[in-house]
């Protein structure tokens, strides 16, 4: 399958092997589209599921192997310049993307007893700011470098729930649902998708086998989400044949029931 061929697409956010990231990453190339994707080590390494320095450079060697251009580069969204480094990086090494990806997010555990300045903060610059700026700057760009009628498409994974010890995560990733209708509308014109990616649980590296016991009776289908589940759900919304949705949240949970 072709259907993204000669489509660039960024993906932020694709730091580990087993990453949702990752797994965006290898099906858009699948179906031809060139990929740039980021990625932040630091925190993987030191406060994320563990970091894999080598990963990058493997993960674009892989794509490069099946017939696609790649690149990558170290992003940190907590830099207030990142979104234009990132599209003038993505410019010139592969050309003006039409696809954005917004997998990128900072997640540190916390609730009402720890929660404090510098945490929610974090949270609000990686998962709001950074991703929201990236997203502007994406719909400017696309908007001077594309010509009339191009399809474009702007993805936002995002979380809800009600686990009191993910407070600042889950506030922040709920921010971004609120701002995809209005964004969406504002974009039509420019025939740019804007919607949400909801993968409810997905066992992408932080799922500990303790973890597993207690999700599993929450999935009716009897096994728990992989990150090529979102990843085939990211695709067809990456894809020609999705033109018609903007302006929502798709949830992919395997019917999960822990809402």
């Amino acid at each position: 399958m072709n259907s993204l061929k000669n489509k660039i697409a960024i993906v932020t956010g694709a730091s580990r092997s087993t990453g949702i990231g990752t797994a965006i990453c290898r099906s858009l190339a699948s179906q031809g589209a060139d990929i740039f994707f980021t990625h932040w080590h630091p925190f993987d390494e030191t406060e994320g599921n563990g970091g894999e320095k080598e990963w990058p450079e493997q993960l674009c060697a892989e794509l490069k192997s099946l017939g696609v251009r790649a690149s990558h580069m170290e992003a940190d969204f907590a830099n207030p310049e990142i979104s234009i480094k990132i599209m003038d990086q993505v410019e010139q090494t592969l050309g003006n993307a039409s696809i954005l990806i917004n997998n990128a997010a900072y997640c540190v555990p916390t609730n009402y007893q720890n929660l404090s300045i510098a945490s929610l903060d974090q949270h609000y610059v990686v998962n709001n700011r950074g991703t929201v700026l990236l997203s502007t700057e994406f719909a400017r760009r696309f908007e001077k470098n594309h010509s009339k009628g191009t399809p474009g498409r702007i993805i936002f994974m995002v979380s809800k729930g009600p686990d009191p010890d993910n407070l600042a995560y889950i506030l922040t990733k709920g921010a971004l649902i609120g701002l995809i209708e209005p964004l969406s509308v504002g974009l039509a014109p420019l025939h740019i998708t804007v919607n949400g990616f909801d993968p409810g649980p997905t066992d992408s590296g932080w799922i500990t086998d303790e973890m597993k016991i207690h999700f599993l009776p929450m999935f009716p289908m009897g096994r728990i989400g992989l990150p090529e589940d979102a990843a085939r759900g990211i695709s067809f919304l990456a894809s020609d044949d999705s033109q018609w949705i903007t302006g929502q949240v798709i949830k992919s949970e395997g019917g999960f029931l822990g809402k």
